[in-house]
């Protein structure tokens, strides 16, 4: 399958083949790298690795996957580049694209702003605009989550039930692109997915529409319930994570004031106990401990966090290796 030069800024952009293609190869270079087999396919290549938010996982999945396809990769801290003077997206991605081979963008705090960026840096881009987390969509993620699933699963994901629900944090506005990226994403690979979350805390209707009509066409089920109980009963993957509330972030205090109001919404092993009893908790982290889960539930035996964690490095070397 040829993917070369094509952006990956959203999972909806791709067709579930070429998804799975993506998930296949990150399989084939999780093997290669656990065995010591050397895989530099992008060798002399540069990706620049644009962040306007602070990162761990996407970061260092990015960077180290860059080595180990025995390419380079640039980072950029948007507060020392000239977009924080306002460079236009014009002129970012036909420069960057001149002296390299891949543009990746991290914008994700608030609505509106970066999946727009994204997408005018890729019109003016000779090379593929990849995301690596926007306001609408973290399709790095997403596909890692996948992924995880199907490992633990099968490749056969009909009937799953997947809980997506809010959780209590009180840090900050968390974006909303996981669990939108969750639900638009996971439906079409035949995946039952319940949404859960307080008065206040809907997504973005687009993103509701494509879940619904996602699932139609996949052959998933997707529904939305206020409370984490009716998310939990019978979940084969329980999902609960922190998001910031629409109108509230550009307002931080008004924001953390609403968030305070649903505190008791906390993954504990009360809710596990509702799931199926082979129920795997995942989550994209950082999670708020004590806050988003107990550390009774990240630390038992259904967590797969870290098994989840470590598939971000093999599905961004896929997406690298292969659009580049």
């Amino acid at each position: 399958m040829n993917l070369k030069g094509r952006d990956y800024i959203a999972t909806q952009d791709w067709t579930t083949e070429e998804l799975q293609y993506l998930i296949d190869r990150s399989s084939e270079l999780k093997g290669q790298f656990k065995t010591g087999k050397a895989h530099r396919l992008l060798q002399d290549k540069t990706i620049f690795l644009f962040f306007l938010d602070k990162s761990t996982r996407t970061r260092n999945s990015f960077e180290a996957g860059a080595t180990q396809l025995g390419a380079h990769a640039h980072f950029i801290d948007a507060s020392t580049s000239q977009m924080a003077h306002g460079e236009s997206p014009k002129d970012m991605g036909v420069i960057l694209s001149s002296y390299g081979h891949g543009i990746a963008i991290r914008h994700d705090l608030f609505p509106g702003e970066g999946n727009t960026l994204m997408r005018e840096v890729a019109r003016h881009s000779d090379v593929p605009v990849i995301n690596m987390q926007c306001d609408i969509d973290h399709p790095c993620q997403t596909l890692a989550d996948l992924m995880t699933m199907q490992e633990i699963f099968g490749r056969d994901l009909k009937g799953l039930k997947l809980a997506v629900s809010w959780a209590y944090a009180p840090s900050y506005a968390k974006p909303m692109s996981v669990p939108q990226g969750l639900i638009t994403l996971m439906p079409r690979f035949g995946v039952d997915v319940t949404l859960a979350h307080p008065p206040g805390y809907e997504l973005l209707p687009d993103q509701l529409e494509l879940a619904h009509a996602n699932a139609e066409a996949g052959g998933g089920k997707f529904e939305i319930v206020d409370n984490m109980e009716d998310s939990f009963e019978g979940a084969h993957v329980v999902y609960p994570k922190s998001w910031g509330a629409f109108d509230y972030f550009k307002k931080p205090e008004e924001g953390l004031a609403l968030a305070k109001q649903y505190d008791n919404w906390i993954c504990d092993d009360r809710l596990m106990k509702l799931a199926d009893q082979n129920v795997k908790y995942m989550h994209c982290l950082p999670a708020d401990r004590g806050n988003e889960v107990t550390d009774e539930v990240i630390d038992g035996i259904h967590s797969v966090v870290y098994q989840e964690a470590e598939n971000r490095l093999h599905t961004c070397k896929a997406i690298m290796a292969e659009t580049m």
